[in-house]
């Protein structure tokens, strides 16, 4: 595992972003429940930003492989 700090926000991001996303998915699930109180349009934009912010972490860590991966081809 890299100690990159791109690479830690990175993961991090992605952890964040499935959290919020097994959130969402356990909101939804929760719609049948006659004392739910979850609003589906905030729930469907929540999980939409989700995905993203998952997206967005994954091409940060692609980046910060990519910049490992080219200084280790620099020969000494």
């Amino acid at each position: 595992m890299s100690t990159i700090p791109a690479f830690q926000s990175g993961l991090a991001g992605v952890q964040s972003g499935l959290q919020q996303l097994n959130k969402n998915a356990a909101d939804i699930a929760s719609l049948g429940q006659p004392d739910s109180d979850v609003d589906l349009t905030s729930t469907l934009v929540s999980n939409l930003s989700a995905q993203q912010q998952v997206e967005a972490s994954l091409k940060v860590i692609e980046a910060s492989n990519a910049t490992v991966g080219t200084l280790l081809d620099i020969e000494v």
